[in-house]
């Protein structure tokens, strides 16, 4: 698994320590052998194509060039999966710079039904909430190529937050962050599986 450096100023290097903690419980929970080194990968670099799941996270601006859109294209049609995590902020950001990659699809809401919600933890409410921001319901969102999510977005959600070591955030709680962690665990089960 790799964290996605990203060019345009948003900190693409938040949560430092939510992969390498999704990993551990993900060895741990599924059976997983995942290195537990996280990767970094830039965009438009042909390395992404060593790693089955990507990480997005951050606050702020982002911007794919031309290129990045489409070798991040090309790795999604080919099997690839990313994982956007909006750290608060990135909404407005991620959208047109997805665009570039899938001008042909929108982000659809995926129901509570979802097998992505059901594989080895079941969130028979869809997607939990983890930080509380605006005070909006947590929303996941999918690019579906060709009957295949290639994309999964959480929005007022923070799952990345929730995977951090415990007392990052002070108002988190273990319940929070496993809930956190159990989720992340069914992206990987999933994005792997389907």
């Amino acid at each position: 698994m790799a964290k996605l450096k990203y060019n345009g100023g948003g900190d693409w290097y938040a949560n430092r320590t939510a992969l390498p903690n999704l990993i551990d419980f993900c060895n741990q929970n599924l059976g997983t052998n995942i290195s537990t080194e996280e990767g970094l990968v830039e965009v438009g670099s042909s390395d992404l194509y060593s790693y089955p799941f990507v990480y997005l996270t951050g606050h702020g601006n982002v911007i794919f060039t031309d290129q990045e859109a489409k070798n991040l294209r090309n790795y999604l049609i080919g099997g690839g999966f990313l994982h956007i995590d909006d750290n608060y902020g990135l909404d407005k950001f991620i959208r047109p710079q997805m665009k570039k990659v899938f001008p042909e699809l929108d982000f659809v809401e995926l129901p509570p039904n979802h097998p992505i919600f059901h594989q080895k933890f079941d969130f028979p409410n869809g997607l939990p909430k983890i930080h509380e921001h605006n005070g909006k319901r947590p929303q996941g969102f999918a690019l579906i190529y060709k009957g295949r999510i290639v994309c999964f977005y959480d929005y007022e959600c923070d799952l990345g937050n929730g995977w951090e070591d415990f007392g990052t955030y002070p108002d988190d709680t273990q319940e929070k962050r496993t809930q956190a962690l159990k989720m992340g665990a069914n992206l990987i089960q999933y994005a792997l599986t389907q």
